[in-house]
């Protein structure tokens, strides 16, 4: 006969040596509370840590709007953007007809010794001046892709024919003005990934050497981006009271800095879910297969001291009252902290808020205050509300509420 509980020993005794999930070192039953594993104490640290600029609602309005600016100051400093003059102006490479737009391509000088590029999408016919909208992709993403072209190596190129992934085209198509970049070390700004790897690029040994440097991917990329944003506002064919930025994925990172730091940009398009980032790390603690512990996110994410001062939700409230698009849900704990900036800012009705179909229905998702610890990335997603094979741009949703906005605001 089997001994079922000799058998439920033995497991318990596998799956512990196994699978240190079971010792739990993210918390401590020591007496004087204190940690022996490193890992438990340096979470904890994490855990205890409250940001210095995390949003308040119980700020008045004067307080809010000095909170603002305490976020615009602390990410300018958390950015270190460079200060560089004497540098060539932006010229055009190619202008090429296509049909019902034209589509141009820019070379751009931010630093000594660096070049960038980025393509302009105009609309044949046109007000003298038009809306437009800077296009920010995905990690796997370029600029050649919002754009509908092929990559510049066959590698690189993307489903063109998806509007799932052609942003930059679907907006000169609705009659805007598009301007696409590449992220920093991806498409034509990678190194050889198009060898090996296709459009897998090493975004982290460009991001070690940053950190080294005492910058940031997200800074230098970021960078990047202002300085087209600054050529954009330049150009008189250009509303410069109507300049959209758009992030997809990856990107959204890139806009929340550009909106805190240019007051000028009219509305955001933030095409991925709303994450609470500091407390994605506190959580996602489950044990790797292997036995170790990863962390959630890539060291590209990665901004020296970023928690000292704020998460996600609270960089996004400080954009109130600017028109703000979310597309890909996440908590209705974190859209709640947002409405409530712009209630504060008397304009709610500039945010609007979508989830993915599958957790569009309210009786669907899932509302947590508190995430639990030991989950993996999967399970983290599940209880976020997020569905990652339903992650793309959603001009289904985006395009009708800019044409909506820009509407109300002449």
């Amino acid at each position: 006969m089997i001994n079922k509980k000799a058998i439920l020993i033995l497991f318990i005794l596998y799956t512990t040596r196994m699978f240190p999930q079971y010792i739990d070192s993210t918390y401590t039953n020591r007496e004087d509370g204190r940690f022996l594993s490193t890992y438990g104490y340096v979470l904890s640290l994490l855990e205890k840590t409250k940001p210095q600029l995390a949003y308040n609602p119980h700020m008045s309005q004067p307080e809010f709007q000095n909170w603002k600016e305490s976020v615009r100051k602390a990410m300018l400093e958390l950015m270190k953007f460079p200060e560089v003059a004497n540098q060539p102006g932006p010229i055009r490479l190619s202008s090429d007809q296509r049909e019902g737009y034209i589509l141009e391509k820019w070379e751009f000088y931010p630093l000594p010794g660096c070049a960038s590029r980025f393509l302009v999408l105009k609309p044949q016919k046109r007000p003298d001046k038009c809306p437009a909208i800077l296009c920010i992709p995905g990690s796997g993403r370029t600029k050649e892709g919002l754009a509908g072209e092929p990559g510049i190596f066959s590698e690189y190129t993307e489903d063109i024919n998806s509007e799932h992934v052609t942003m930059a085209l679907d907006y000169v198509k609705a009659g805007y003005i598009a301007v696409a970049v590449d992220n920093a070390g991806a498409g034509e700004s990678a190194d050889i990934e198009h060898y090996k790897m296709g459009s897998n690029y090493n975004y982290d040994i460009i991001s070690r050497i940053l950190l080294e440097l005492g910058w940031s991917w997200l800074g230098y990329t970021s960078f990047l981006d202002m300085q087209v944003l600054k050529w954009m506002k330049a150009q008189n064919y250009i509303d410069t009271k109507h300049i959209i930025v758009s992030g997809f994925s990856l990107g959204t990172e890139p806009l929340m800095v550009l909106g805190v730091l240019d007051k000028d940009i009219f509305a955001f398009v933030y095409n991925d879910f709303l994450c609470h980032t500091q407390e994605r790390a506190i959580v996602v603690t489950k044990p790797q297969k292997e036995g170790y512990r990863a962390f959630p996110n890539s060291i590209r994410h990665l901004i020296p001291s970023y928690w000292k001062y704020f998460n996600f939700p609270d960089v996004v409230a400080s954009l109130s009252p600017r028109p703000i698009i979310f597309t890909e849900g996440g908590l209705d704990r974190d859209f709640e902290l947002v409405k409530d900036a712009y209630k504060k800012d008397g304009a709610i009705d500039n945010i609007e808020c979508h989830h993915y179909p599958k957790f569009e229905n309210e009786r669907n998702r899932l509302q947590i205050n508190k995430l639990p610890k030991g989950l993996d990335t999967s399970t983290y997603l599940q209880k976020v509300n997020v569905d990652p094979s339903n992650h793309y741009f959603k001009s289904e949703l985006v395009i009708p509420w800019i044409n909506k906005i820009i509407s109300k605001s002449k």
